[in-house]
């Protein structure tokens, strides 16, 4: 949320949809929001532009680059390389930056009464701190094909224009380290120009095109499922939801009632009380910054589901759903103990257990990291079924051996481990310090 002060003007950008936050801002700054833009047709989140259009008759404006297939299906301004948007004092010039999508645009903005040099670039998926914009999701999480290398090509040129902008502006990505948008986003919120010319990898091949592309390809984590839901919905006409939902704490007959016809529990506890009891054929999922991503890979838009959590999560929970669109909670439950059934236990096993398993030809042990990560390094004998599509690849997993199941650090295991066992592996062993105990005590990898 960018402001003139002067004026009492406001533009959003790339709002969520949990909007009462800008409203708030918006209130104790004395501002009106006025406009709303975004970078691109978001692939990750649900954008809450139009929600915050709703409640507040401020117009989007958005882009119209891109071609055909890449506008926007819902009425907005439509915007094109070269175009300004005056909010108050400020101007936000349009770039077009294609790349990570065709229709992808940037906003150089100026504060006029300070100055007539641009002094900030909003930059979305283009540049992060590090890294720049993968151009492979529209391939692989929307299924449009042969996109991915004009997008690497586009990108390139892309990136040339960029580090010919002043040094000294200041560049205000759209994610940090922990998105799926890149592969080695830096942590901090923003950056310079002459920061990333000197720091960032993309910049290092001026006139190595071919080897940019390869380099910006190689390697990118798997996008999750719900990546292309998210376009869908960014681009066409959807209902909106304009306030954050208040759900119910179920009763114990309304649980019951509710488990018992099929609908799926998701225990958001952390990964050691969910295996000291659980209940049978829910899914840990932790309540964590990676609960929304994990929910999207792992829950179906069209089936209800219902949380274990405290009362206090459940607004940041909500919050976390709600900006990927997963609006089919039936409410939660905070006492697994409660509820007259019988709870399981998970099976943990520390590293001596599972070195004395290693040889053994009746085990198969699965490493259930993404590809990248298996492939720069892993156990011997380990098989790699990502976690993210392991129901999708329950045949790869044996009946009849014992299974040991292993990720870097924990979090990941105790959700396959909770998947296994809901879908009926009874046989099953979590190595719960994974990669990152393994690695800390010098034991051997296969790269």
């Amino acid at each position: 949320m960018i402001g003139c002060q002067a004026k009492g003007e406001a533009i959003v950008i790339d709002a969520k949809r949990d909007i009462d936050t800008y409203l708030e801002i918006a209130k104790e700054n004395n501002l009106t929001i006025t406009h709303i833009t975004e970078i691109h047709i978001h692939a990750d989140f649900l954008s809450g532009s139009r929600e915050l259009s709703e409640v507040t008759g401020a117009k989007m404006y958005l882009s119209d680059e891109g071609g055909v297939d890449w506008q926007y299906e819902f009425p907005h301004i439509g915007l094109k390389n070269g175009e300004v948007i005056n909010v108050g004092n400020l101007t936000l010039k349009v770039i077009h930056t294609p790349g990570h999508t065709p229709e992808s645009i940037s906003f150089l903005l100026t504060d006029h009464p300070a100055t007539d040099e641009p002094v900030m670039i909003f930059i979305g998926d283009f540049v992060f701190v590090g890294d720049i914009g993968r151009p492979d999701l529209l391939e692989k999480a929307a299924g449009i094909t042969g996109t991915q290398e004009k997008g690497a090509k586009e990108m390139f040129h892309s990136v040339q224009d960029f580090s010919k902008l002043p040094e000294f502006i200041q560049v205000w990505p759209g994610h940090s380290a922990g998105s799926a948008c890149g592969k080695s986003l830096g942590s901090v919120p923003s950056s310079t120009v002459g920061y990333e010319k000197i720091r960032n990898w993309a910049f290092q091949y001026e006139e190595d095109e071919e080897g940019f592309i390869e380099y910006l390809l190689e390697g990118q984590p798997e996008p999750p499922k719900y990546f292309a839901t998210m376009k869908k919905l960014n681009k066409e006409e959807r209902p909106l939801l304009t306030e954050v939902p208040k759900h119910k704490k179920l009763s114990k007959d309304e649980f019951l009632k509710a488990y018992n016809s099929g609908v799926k529990v998701i225990d958001t506890r952390n990964k050691v009380d969910f295996a000291e009891a659980f209940i049978p054929e829910s899914i840990n999922v932790q309540g964590n910054n990676s609960f929304s991503t994990w929910m999207g890979w792992l829950v179906n838009y069209s089936e209800p589901f219902i949380l274990v959590a405290q009362e206090e999560q459940i607004e940041d929970l909500t919050r976390k759903l709600m900006r990927i669109g997963m609006d089919q909670m039936l409410g939660y439950i905070d006492n697994v103990k409660s509820l007259g059934l019988e709870l399981q236990t998970a099976d943990i096993i520390d590293i001596e257990e599972f070195k004395a398993c290693l040889n053994r030809e009746d085990v198969q042990f699965v490493d259930v990291r993404n590809k990248t990560e298996y492939e720069t390094a892993h156990i011997k004998n380990a098989e790699n079924v990502f976690v993210g599509t392991l129901e999708d690849n329950l045949n790869k997993i044996s009946h009849s051996k014992q299974i040991v199941i292993h990720c870097q650090s924990g979090d990941r295991a105790t959700i396959a481990y909770s998947l296994l066992k809901k879908n009926g592996f009874g046989n099953v062993k979590n190595f719960s310090g994974g990669m990152k105990e393994w690695l800390e005590n010098d034991n051997v990898i296969v790269k």
